[in-house]
């Protein structure tokens, strides 16, 4: 069946509306308090729309964050069922530190379509192909850089990966030195950050490495609809991790996940910048106007594109 083309304006506002509370705490130091704004008003406007929404993938329990919580009932218990993922502030430093790039995130697909995603780290891997064994996350990191390089008829050397600058990634970093290609290092915001595969003018071949469980989810809504590439595992570490993943029906802690394992059917994903980006522009607000940009994208009508809206505040 799909989602029905209305719902594409409803979870623009969304996440909108989410993005406009948090911008209000840029550089004011206090990311708890900007992700809380954003939470409280998703919530809000989510509880507004013909739905019966669940969260399956919900903010912050690695944070300590306010959270839209997984298993939380949303809409007003008319129209469709739709899970519901959601990084209501994905980039809460960005915002309190006046950075680029914070986004308000949300995905929504027809019921149990969307994988339930432990609040756990995954290795992630995406990139702009769509065929088999080109990339993979079992393959080392050289013949995936060699086999991107070839897929797109490049050298090796002007392939661009893009990865979060963390300690834990030192080794790739290092290899990836030793390769030769171009590095994009980013210091949040992984959703964003695999995203940039998906067009061009961005620049990037390939994201790779650890990032959030949750946020791996909402990039593969997005991807699906540009026809991109991604695959994932969970990082079980602790037996807490574990017990988690468990409970919510996930035994097989090696499992790779191909996108198509994430998210089935029809998708729905919005991200309104909070501060300008790369995938968008920021929050601007000219008296009681405020000016906004979103990615949207939906799968069964094709759409994937940049809506700028002007709306009052």
């Amino acid at each position: 069946m799909g989602i029905d083309k209305k719902f594409q304006d409803l979870f623009i506002k969304v996440s909108t509306r989410a993005a406009l509370a948090s911008y209000y705490f840029i550089g004011k130091k206090d990311k708890i308090a900007a992700d809380k704004a954003a939470v409280d008003t998703m919530r809000t406007e989510l509880n507004k729309i013909d739905m019966r929404g669940n969260i399956v993938i919900g903010e912050g329990e690695l944070d300590e964050a306010p959270m839209l919580y997984i298993g939380e009932n949303l809409g007003n218990k008319n129209g469709p069922e739709l899970d519901i993922a959601v990084d209501p502030l994905e980039g809460t430093n960005f915002v309190a530190n006046n950075l680029p790039g914070a986004l308000s995130v949300i995905a929504v697909a027809e019921k149990s379509n969307l994988f339930n995603a432990p609040e756990t780290y995954m290795d992630k891997i995406s990139a702009n192909v769509n065929e088999k064994n080109v990339v993979d996350l079992d393959f080392t990191l050289k013949k995936n850089i060699f086999n991107l390089a070839d897929y797109k008829n490049k050298d090796p050397k002007d392939v661009t990966v893009c990865l979060l600058d963390r300690p834990r990634h030192k080794r790739i970093i290092d290899e990836l030195n030793n390769i030769g290609v171009k590095l994009k290092l980013i210091t949040d915001g992984d959703v964003s950050g695999a995203l940039l595969v998906s067009d061009d003018k961005h620049k990037v071949d390939l994201f790779l490495g650890e990032g959030g469980g949750p946020e791996g989810v909402l990039t593969a809504a997005a991807l699906d609809a540009f026809d991109c590439f991604f695959q994932g595992r969970f990082l079980f570490k602790t037996d807490i991790d574990k017990k988690r993943a468990k409970s919510m029906g996930i035994n097989d802690f090696q499992k790779k996940y191909n996108l198509d394992e994430i998210v089935s059917g029809d998708s729905i994903f919005c991200a309104t910048g909070i501060t300008s980006g790369d995938l968008v522009s920021g929050i601007k607000i000219d008296g009681n106007i405020f000016f906004s940009e979103t990615l949207i994208t939906h799968k069964s009508s094709g759409l994937k594109k940049i809506i700028k809206k002007h709306e009052k505040i």
